[in-house]
Formats: C-alpha cells, sequence, structure tokens
C-alpha cells in the first residue's frame, strides 16, 4: 500500500480514467477546529444544523434532516491552534447545498440578523452562492442549484459557469416564496 508521501510519485498518464457510478456524492466532511464549543455554537447556532453526537471534548457531529453527519467537527490535531496560512494547499472551503432558492434566502437572512461577516456573494450560472468563514478561518459556501434544465452550456456541452456579482436583493425577496 503507497504511504502519503508516494503520491508524488503517481502517473495515471497510462490509465484511462476509473469508472465512477453517477449515484457517487459526497457524503460528509470533517474539519479541524481549535475551540469544538465555538464551532458548534457557529454550526448550531448561525447555520442551524442539529447536533447528532459527541465524542467529548474531542469530536462532534451536526447535520441537517436527520443524517448521522453532514459536518464532523475535531479537535484530534488542531485544539488551540490557528488557521492554515494563506499561500498553502489545503480545502478551499465546504459548500452546503439548500434545496431551495427560498431556504438559501433565508440562510442569508440568518447570518445578517446574526450580524455574522460575509465575504462574498455570486452567480454562477449554475448556482446562487454565499461565501463566508467559520470561526477557525474554514472557507463556507452556502448555495442552491438552480434546476439542471436552466444551467447554461457551452457548445462542446460542458457547462458555462461563471462568476458574476449576485443580485442579493432579488435572492433576500425569495425567501417566503415556498
Amino acid at each position: 500500500m503507497p504511504t502519503r508521501r508516494d503520491t508524488q510519485r503517481f502517473d495515471p498518464s497510462s490509465l484511462g480514467p476509473p469508472d465512477l457510478d453517477p449515484g457517487t456524492d459526497i457524503g460528509h466532511v470533517h474539519l479541524k477546529v481549535s475551540d469544538l464549543d465555538r464551532a458548534l455554537a457557529f454550526y448550531q447556532g448561525v447555520l442551524g444544523f442539529e447536533l447528532t453526537g459527541r465524542l467529548g471534548s474531542q469530536a462532534a457531529f451536526v447535520s441537517a434532516g436527520g443524517y448521522h453527519h453532514h459536518i464532523g467537527l475535531n479537535t484530534w490535531e488542531s485544539r488551540g491552534g490557528s488557521p492554515p496560512p494563506r499561500g498553502t494547499t489545503g480545502l478551499y472551503h465546504v459548500a452546503i447545498r439548500y434545496p431551495t432558492r427560498a431556504a438559501l434566502a433565508r440562510a442569508l437572512r440568518a447570518l445578517v440578523e446574526r450580524r455574522y461577516p460575509i465575504d462574498g456573494a455570486s452567480d454562477h450560472g449554475v448556482s446562487e452562492a454565499i461565501y463566508l468563514h467559520d470561526p477557525d478561518g474554514n472557507g463556507i459556501e452556502l448555495y442552491w442549484d438552480r434546476p439542471r434544465d436552466e444551467w447554461p452550456v457551452n457548445p462542446d456541452g460542458t457547462y458555462a459557469m461563471v462568476t458574476e456579482p449576485l443580485d442579493v436583493r432579488s435572492l433576500v425577496a425569495a425567501a417566503d416564496e415556498d
């Protein structure tokens, strides 16, 4: 079994891509945090996730809708630590998908009501997104996907994703639509 250091020697050029079942998705993410209670205050008190489990002061699991966990928060290697410096590799952000535009609008309203800082907002053609950071500096994207038949497509069949300013007023007005 190759070790982590062996990945730099990995050469997939002689292999085709593996077959990936189209039903594959990202089930959950674990984030390293420096203070578990502070992280829970954000993920529960600001974003509204439910606590589904806890391993003492080392880890906690939160979800929406009763799933075992969408986000794991742990201090196994990070208790009291600081965010990684800019210019290093690692996770850019975790994207939390809302089922409707109205649900995303209500999440935005909750951020504003709690005076939580927002870093940006974009229309990507396929989706609308709000960007922020959690108290540990982890990037968070809150978004909803437009219906697939509305996604812009290039002539070659790839998606024509863009980064345009989000019409935030229009989004806020959608908060009570569903």
